[in-house]
């Protein structure tokens, strides 16, 4: 566990408890700040808390709220500085519990990953005690490559098999339910981050939910026709509305909680008596689809927002309508309406948010950067701020006083179509077609900062032979020279006409060689860092190459399902090998240059031999394509990686050796160390795993902000670099695997 905590638990239980859990609030009654700052600032206290069976990371994130900064201010040893690297630090520990729930060890890299931002002393002190830590294996980040605290994504919740199209959050911010195309409606506890449980019933997809002002009971309405209200205590149904002839698409409920009022496709909309559990009447006036309806505080009015590109505005005490807000191009998905009733904000189709005067029947503005349709608005209680979610993948956050936008939160994967924001309006929550639920952190911070990286996914890596350059590939049609030593990036090449998808380097490090979208394979010199050439040859994308360690040859996968053959010398093809039936996504090379690997989307890897130009052996075993392979550096073994979540060892008389489990999502990219000690994996759940090659056991985690498209190792065995589908690159050094050989747990 670490030095301090190895001491802490040999320690009677009694000592253990009441050290870890009544030493805060001790300090805490005694107004004690500045050792409360001292201990929330000790990385091994940290350490041995979050590890201990009786406490956990959501207990210590408690700790941090037993401290009000707002009361404590006047104390007489406050602390400012002390205070915010406190909030800092409970900040990544919120976003990061749901990784440290399942890997303890995780915690140093998180913090660093994400604090090393902040030059504030308390922050670096703890991240200098933190960068000791040997208990275990792990990744060591070189450079502040995760999203720092504020303004971002505090927690993803997973457990929609499909997409996430509604979201609801409770008036005191402690629950958010969910209704998603699997059919159900998920509860969620916004403190833990766990599922609570879900709500069955409906036959068709959920499109919409609202929940009553008390938070017992929450409306649902599907593309079964029908609203469903549930008791969100004992997670029962409490009854169906059948009515509407077709999909209901949007729901919302009075303050009271007495009606809901529910949208459908069918043109109309309904209210229903929440008591007896029958319909009042229905409001006709659209000419289309019903995407939308909000309800406003005093529950006099409802804004329904629809297909026929307008918003209407109901009296429900007379059930009729008063008057219609035209203005949008297209179809409006999105409403909700301001505390005080004076406004509407609407999202549309037209890839605008406007903001409407419910007393002068006016639009007052227009916000317009989303690049693709909104379907999803909120508005903060206070009626400052907007918040809209769009099928550019972005929630964008509007200031309703200087109609401007205040910052774009990223991180979903597809389409965001709902959007809710908390009462206090601290915290906003988003359902996405990636089928996740994301919960962001809406405070403001002075301190903006960028990750390193590309402008789009880094999808292939390569490192010289001296351990001294990376090269990176990207889908934003470039190639990025790195520094390994001081992380920064030297230059940039470009020439490639579409995303670049894979990249190698030759072993004196003076050229590398990509592979495009656009067909071609280009050599780069990277002392004039000029293109020498391009290789043409390919009628479909290059996705994988590899160069001898000569440097005389490249060899290069395709879409076309042929690996070709080049020579570097005169830039020409020298063969082409044909054997499997479908795309090729990665090759590799024995180090003698003899022998070349490929695997495709025909599930398997062949075995090549370069002298005689024939295959010498299919390699059969995974269940899905191929997108990752490598080779031990004594020619023996291969590793490869697939969309069935496994990598397999192999030998190369076409023996399958051992499959390892662990990744929970597509493997898409293998590493192995000169050493053929280890191989990293990268997947799309996320994490960088470190194998042990010999047991097949996995010795190290780290959980990345993004899915990981590629990675590489530097020949000193333990820097290693990778990229993730949004850009960014991560410098990572692999701690703790000496300390753990000696112990002998390998």
């Amino acid at each position: 566990m670490g030095e301090f905590a190895d001491k802490l638990a040999a320690k009677p239980l009694f000592y253990q408890r009441a050290y870890l859990g009544s030493l805060l609030p001790n300090y805490v009654k005694s107004a004690n700040l500045e050792k409360y700052y001292q201990k929330l600032t000790n990385f091994n206290f940290l350490m041995a808390k979050i590890q201990h069976p009786e406490f956990g990371v959501q207990t210590l994130i408690d700790d941090f709220n037993l401290v009000d900064d707002s009361e404590s201010v006047t104390h007489p040893e406050y602390n400012p500085e002390k205070a915010k690297a406190l909030n800092l630090i409970q900040a990544v520990l919120w976003r990061s519990a749901d990784i440290l729930d399942g890997d303890k060890t995780q915690l140093a890299g998180q913090l660093l990953g994400r604090l090393l931002h902040f030059n504030i002393p308390p922050i670096q002190a703890m991240l200098e005690v933190a960068k000791q830590w040997k208990a275990a294996p792990w990744f060591c980040p070189l450079t502040p490559c995760l999203t720092p605290p504020r303004r971002g994504l505090l927690r993803t919740l997973e457990g929609h098999s499909n997409s996430v199209n509604a979201v609801a959050v409770t008036e005191d911010g402690k629950r958010a339910i969910s209704g998603s195309k699997d059919n159900t409606l998920k509860v969620w506890d916004l403190t833990t981050g766990k599922e609570e449980f879900s709500l069955k019933g409906h036959s068709q997809w959920v499109y919409a939910v609202a929940i009553t002002e008390d938070g017992k009971r929450a409306i649902s309405g599907s593309k079964d026709n029908t609203l469903k209200v549930w008791d969100l205590t004992s997670g029962e149904e409490q009854f169906t509305f059948k009515g509407h002839s077709d999909w209901v698409n949007a729901v919302a409920i009075t303050a009271d909680g007495k009606l809901a009022i529910s949208g459908s496709s069918d043109k109309t909309l309904k209210v229903w008596d929440l008591t007896t559990g029958k319909e009042e009447f229905t409001l006709t006036g659209h000419s289309n689809s019903v995407y939308a309806v909000a309800v406003t505080g005093d529950g006099k009015r409802a804004i329904s927002g629809s297909s026929d590109n307008t918003l209407k505005v109901w009296n429900l005490t007379r059930g009729k309508e008063e008057f219609t807000l035209q203005g949008h191009s297209d179809s409006v998905y999105g409403v909700a309406v301001t505390a005080d009733a004076n406004r509407a904000i609407s999202g549309s189709d037209d890839n605008t948010i406007k903001v409407w005067d419910l007393t002068t029947r006016k639009e007052l503005f227009t916000l317009e950067g989303h690049s693709k349709s909104v379907y999803g608005v909120a508005v903060t209680a206070d009626g400052k701020r907007a918040i809209s979610g769009s099928d550019d993948d972005c929630i964008k956050v509007w200031d309703l006083t200087t109609r401007k936008e205040e910052f774009t939160l990223k991180g979903h994967s597809n389409s965001v179509n709902a959007v809710a924001v908390t009462a206090d309006g601290k915290r906003a929550i988003s359902g996405s077609w990636d089928r996740t639920l994301k919960v962001w952190d809406l405070t403001t911070e002075k301190e903006q900062f960028t990750l390193t990286g590309h402008r789009k996914s880094v999808s292939a890596f390569a490192v010289t032979v001296d351990g001294k350059r990376a090269i990176s590939g990207s889908w934003d049609t470039t190639l990025k020279v790195w520094d390994l030593t001081t992380r920064k990036e030297e230059f940039t090449l470009t020439g490639h006409k579409s995303s670049v998808y894979a990249v190698a380097v030759t072993e004196d490090g003076k050229r590398a060689i990509s592979g495009s979208w656009d067909r071609t394979l280009k050599v780069w010199d990277l002392t004039t860092r000029k293109e020498e050439f391009t290789l043409r040859g390919h009628t479909y994308s290059v996705n994988a190459v590899a160069v001898t360690a000569d440097g005389k040859r490249a060899i290069s996968g395709s879409d076309d399902d042929c690996i070709k053959v080049w020579d570097l010398i005169t830039g020409k093809e020298e063969f082409t090998l044909e054997g499997h039936s479908k795309s090729v996504y990665a090759v590799a090379l024995t180090a003698d240059g003899k022998r070349a690997l490929s695997g495709s989307s025909d599930k398997t890897i062949k075995v090549w031999d370069l002298t005689t130009r024939k295959e010498l052996c299919t390699l059969k075993g995974h269940s899905q394509l191929l997108k990752a392979a490598a080779v031990t550096a004594d020619g023996k073994r291969a590793i490869s990686g697939s969309d069935d979540n496994i990598l397999q060892i192999w030998d190369l008389t076409a023996k399958e050796l051992l499959p390892l489990h662990g990744h929970r999502n597509l493997v898409k990219a293998i590493a192995v160390t000169a050493d053929r000690k280890w191989a990293i994996s990268g997947s799309t759940d996320k994490t960088l795993k470190v194998w042990d090659l010999a047991t097949g056991n996995v010795i190290a985690n780290f959980t990345c902000e993004n899915q990981i498209a590629s990675c590489a190792i530097a020949p000193d065995g333990v820097t290693i670099v990778a990229g993730d589908t949004s850009g960014n690159v991560y410098f990572l050094l692999l701690e703790g695997i000496t300390e753990y050989l000696e112990k002998g747990m390998v």
